[in-house]
This record gives structure tokens, C-alpha cells and sequence, in this order.
């Protein structure tokens, strides 16, 4: 009877779903050979357009995505994984040859919980992958207050953000803004005193579009200053950071 109990316990284990998502394939075969021997039932794929249908149709527990796939790169499975509905709320560890900072903002801001630069060791991948997947996932509940958070009126001294009613208000009075305004605006009043790089708003404000360079955000920074600053040549609200970016002051 015994062993009949320990045959049924076997029967219902779940283990853990990873897709790894990886167009080299030795890398791929490495990265699942080792999450199977951590007993994680491993998918590999090797092409961004395959990836995305496979996070649409199925329920993965971690996602280990490489930034530089063929078909859709990593960045764009990434924000569209967390804009979906099967597994907005996946672990996504992302890989990347890239070492430089503003590589791994950006790909922390897309959606990635961690950032692993090639080459790495397996024992931390395989470490990381631990870490991540005991993180709870977010409930039902938890969700909708996310976007009840999202939609709350953000204000910063003199300065109101309602992202309900698209609408924003400085001193008191209704300010114009255009949709990239106020996204631009509504992130940085979110992050107050938070620096982001240029291509961190890129990535951001512009998801994605390959016919903008780093000069399109200050050319919106521009035209938000005119709009909300009393002083566009001396802002008091959003603040540039020389050679690093822009942020939202937290004005006392």
C-alpha cells in the first residue's frame, strides 16, 4: 500500500516549465541539459516568432530568453510576453553578450527580472534559474490592484498626473500634452529622482520602433518642458543628467 501511495505522489509531481529561448545551439542544449538535471522539464527554441507562439499558447514557470535571436529579438518577446495574458507574470531571465549598463537597463525595464552576460558559468545560470523561480507569481488579486495602481493619480508637488482621464495639470490648470508626452511624463512622475538613459526611454516611449534614435527623446523632453515648466531654460520638474539621461525631481 505504501509504495501504491509513493506511486500516486509521483504521478501528480509538477515539475517546473523552462522555455529557453537561444539560436546557438550548442548554448541551448548546455543551458536544458543542466535545468533538467535540476529536475525542470526544459523546452529550447531558437527563434523569436516561435518563442512568442509558444508564450501564448502555453504556461511556462521560468523563461530563459537570449536578447539576440533571429525573427523577433529578445527585447520584443520580452514586452510582449509581459503584455500577454498566459504568462505576463513569468520569471525572465535574459541573456546577452552585451556588457555595457544601458544594455542591461534596457533590458530590465522591458520586463526581465535578471540579467546574465555571456559567457557565463552554468553553476550561476543554473543558481539564478533557482532564485527566480522561487519568487511567488502574482495572483488574480494582486493583478488587478497592479492596474488599479496604474491608473492612480500621480502627483509631484504642483505637478497632477491622471492617467484615468489622460490628463495632467500644473498649478491648478489643464496642460495639452501629446500620448508620448504624457507616457514619457506619467513614467518619469512614477520614478521620482530615478535616472533613465536615453534608450531606456526609447525602449519605453517609442516600443520598439527602429526609425527613432537616442535624439528623439530629447526632442520630447523638449516640447514636455515648454508645456509644464514655467522656465523651460531652467527646469524645475524634469531634469537633465549629463551623460546619463533624464529624471523627475521630487520638488519640496
Amino acid at each position: 500500500m505504501a509504495s501504491s501511495r509513493q506511486n500516486d505522489d509521483k504521478s501528480v509531481t509538477t515539475f517546473p516549465r523552462v522555455l529557453v529561448v537561444e539560436d546557438e545551439p550548442n548554448i541551448r542544449e548546455l543551458v536544458c541539459l543542466h535545468l533538467g538535471l535540476e529536475g525542470y522539464r526544459c523546452d529550447g527554441v531558437g527563434d523569436g516568432r516561435v518563442a512568442l507562439e509558444r508564450t501564448q499558447a502555453e504556461r511556462y514557470d521560468l523563461l530563459v530568453l537570449d536578447v539576440m535571436i533571429p525573427g523577433i529579438d529578445g527585447l520584443a518577446v520580452c514586452r510582449a510576453v509581459r503584455g500577454g495574458r498566459v504568462n505576463h507574470d513569468v520569471p525572465i531571465l535574459m541573456l546577452t553578450a552585451r556588457r555595457e549598463e544601458s544594455d542591461k537597463v534596457v533590458g530590465l525595464e522591458s520586463g526581465a527580472d535578471d540579467y546574465l552576460t555571456k559567457p557565463f558559468g552554468v553553476r550561476e545560470l543554473v543558481a539564478r534559474a533557482r532564485a527566480l523561480l522561487r519568487r511567488p507569481r502574482m495572483s488574480a488579486l494582486q493583478r488587478g490592484d497592479a492596474v488599479a495602481s496604474e491608473n492612480a493619480v500621480v502627483r509631484v508637488h504642483d505637478l497632477e498626473i491622471d492617467p484615468a482621464r489622460r490628463r495632467v495639470r500644473v498649478e491648478g490648470r489643464d496642460v495639452e500634452v501629446t500620448d508620448q508626452e504624457f507616457r514619457l511624463l506619467h513614467l518619469l512622475a512614477t520614478h521620482t529622482g530615478i535616472v533613465f538613459s536615453r534608450e531606456a526611454l526609447l525602449q519605453k516611449i517609442w516600443r520598439g520602433d527602429t526609425f527613432v534614435t537616442v535624439r528623439s527623446v530629447d526632442t520630447l523632453v523638449k516640447r514636455l518642458r515648454r508645456r509644464i515648466e514655467a522656465d523651460p531654460a531652467n527646469p524645475r520638474y524634469l531634469l537633465t543628467v549629463w551623460g546619463v539621461g533624464y529624471k523627475l525631481a521630487d520638488v519640496n
